[in-house]
């Protein structure tokens, strides 16, 4: 999977089962992910997953974090996982079975011209998923770039956290697979970067914190709707796939509104 574009990273939010953190390892091992990152999880719940048989190297090299945040920041591609039911998401839901073309549409619409080459090194991309009760909330679904849903029945919509991890990462798998024939299939030019790359989600976050402050000081989020407006502005940045250029251009202009904001108190 050396040719494929992305290097994926699967992240487990607030996991309470320490089986399914194994299950989750040894589906990565089958279809040949290896990096886990888990946030937030139950102090004895980490404790007590100590292995995974043909996973091993996976559980002993995954990391802790405390925070979303931490477990995205070097990701230019977040990817978060749903059933959707019994909750107004305000967005489209990618069916697992369909996300190939949207990883694929990817280079034509990551801030660059269609067919413009991409760096040969693969980019970093995170699947996340949910805890085992509650799922992803919504402040971690506005971190994402897009939502995915594996299709399942209507009457039985969620999936144990172990088999979504399998799911998922056979598909991304057979994906990856794909995308190696055809790069081995054709001639293989020199990779030239014609625009600025997709920013990383530690970027993205850096800044719009820094507008989260300029609105806090012209009184535009409210006490009472402060988080859920946060949230919403956040999916709405994220949605836009920034490239370093447009983050280094959007903190110039916050930091001049700033200075003014300074001049006139």
């Amino acid at each position: 999977m050396t040719s494929a574009p992305w290097r994926w990273r699967v992240v487990l939010v607030r996991p309470r089962n320490p089986l399914n953190i194994g299950a989750a390892a040894r589906a990565m091992a089958n279809f040949g992910f290896r990096e886990m990152v888990v946030v937030a999880p139950h102090a004895p719940v980490w404790q007590e997953t100590r292995s995974a048989v043909g996973a091993e190297e996976i559980i002993s090299s995954a990391r802790a974090v405390d925070d979303l945040s931490q477990a995205i920041s070097d990701s230019t591609v977040v990817v978060g996982t749903t059933a959707g039911s019994r909750r107004n998401l305000d967005r489209d839901l990618i069916a697992l079975d369909t996300f190939n073309h949207w990883l694929r549409g990817l280079k034509a619409n990551a801030g660059r011209p269609s067919g413009t080459p991409l760096r040969g090194e693969a980019g970093k991309a995170a699947l996340l998923f949910g805890s085992e009760k509650t799922g992803l909330s919504s402040e971690d679904m506005s971190y994402c770039h897009a939502l995915v849903r594996i299709p399942t029945a209507s009457d039985c919509p969620s999936m144990n956290l172990g088999q979504a991890v399998a799911v998922c990462c056979y598909e991304l798998a057979r994906l990856q697979a794909g995308l190696a024939r055809q790069s081995t299939s054709r001639k293989l030019t020199p990779a030239r970067v014609y625009l600025s790359q997709p920013a990383p989600a530690q970027s993205i976050t850096h800044v719009f914190d820094r507008a989260v402050r300029v609105l806090d000081d012209v009184g535009y989020l409210k006490p009472k709707s402060r988080n859920a407006s946060i949230i919403k502005l956040r999916r709405v940045v994220f949605d836009r796939r920034l490239t370093n250029n447009d983050v280094k251009i959007l903190g110039s202009v916050l930091a001049q509104i700033e200075w003014k904001l300074k001049l006139t108190k």
